[in-house]
């Protein structure tokens, strides 16, 4: 059974809806590319920083 870490999960999430984001939001393939991936890069980002935030508030 496929049983993720909650970082595994995030990137599977920030990986498909990246894609869905990049195909629905820009017309050429070249820029459909480069939007997933600016999305991808601030969905990880935010969830690392978000992370590091509620580690420091813990302690």
């Amino acid at each position: 059974m496929f049983a993720p870490t909650h970082f595994t999960a995030v990137l599977l999430f920030a990986t498909f809806a990246s894609v869905v984001f990049g195909i629905t939001q820009r017309s050429t393939p070249k820029a459909m590319v480069r939007y997933g991936l600016y999305c991808w890069v601030m969905f990880v980002g935010v969830v690392i920083a978000a992370s590091w935030a509620m580690w420091l508030i813990r302690r």
